[in-house]
């Protein structure tokens, strides 16, 4: 049975960048949360955390696809082969994990801030309308009036949210408008190299007929000398 030296083994490199992946995409899942959901990082680092977790994925579907091909050509003993399979479902445990996370956090965020715009729960009137919970009628008011003050103040926290997502619509606006005047610029440039490239062409080419007609000319006043010559003759 062959067997391979397993520290210049390239399985176990990949295994160790999985790894070092999975380490980097929790680092962003603890970085993340630090934004609220409507800040430019937080989408930016979501997207991010997309893409790594495909990312990892894909990578450990190599590993195992590698794994059984070297374990089917006896590359490498059973008894590793096992080991590594084992390594391979802790990695595939740790991708589920890291998903579970994701969204558990996104879904968190979410009732952070339903919380922030609502308010506290409303009254439980039942409660007030019971025996001895009874209150009156200038203690209903005061909670209707602190309802309302929560209200207002989730309806203003709201009209910031929503202030904060123009200001992201404007800047991604004017964004898009430099890049366009960018790509219109660099239009402006290729249409005037083709032009140039088009008159070089022209002028090459009224060049190469000019030497043409030169040297046509040449052979008839050679063929005239020898004419003159032969008649003095």
């Amino acid at each position: 049975m062959a067997l391979l030296f397993l520290e210049e083994d390239p399985w176990i490199l990949e295994h160790e960048s999985c790894e070092k992946l999975q380490r980097e995409i929790m680092g962003q899942l603890t970085e993340r949360q630090k934004f609220p959901r409507t800040h430019s990082l937080y989408a930016q680092i979501s997207a991010d955390i997309r893409l790594r977790l495909k990312q990892f994925n894909n990578e450990v579907d190599q590993l195992k696809q590698k794994l059984d091909a070297s374990s089917g050509s006896n590359a490498i003993t059973a008894a590793e082969s096992e080991r590594r399979v084992r390594q391979i479902e802790v990695l595939l445990t740790k991708a589920l994990q890291m998903q579970k996370l994701f969204n558990e956090q996104l879904t968190e965020k979410r009732m952070e801030e339903r919380q922030t715009l609502l308010g506290p729960r409303s009254i439980d009137w039942d409660e007030y309308s019971s025996g001895t919970s009874r209150v009156s009628v200038d203690n209903m008011r005061a909670k209707q009036q602190e309802m309302l003050s929560d209200q207002e103040k989730g309806l203003e926290n709201l009209s910031k949210i929503i202030s904060r997502q123009k200001d992201i619509a404007h800047t991604i606006a004017n964004e898009v408008d430099f890049h366009n005047e960018i790509i219109g610029d660099i239009g402006i440039q290729i249409d005037r190299t083709d032009q140039r490239v088009r008159v070089e062409t022209e002028r090459v080419g009224t060049v190469g007929r000019k030497d043409n007609t030169c040297g046509y000319w040449i052979v008839i006043i050679i063929l005239l000398v020898s004419i003159i010559v032969v008649a003095a003759l």
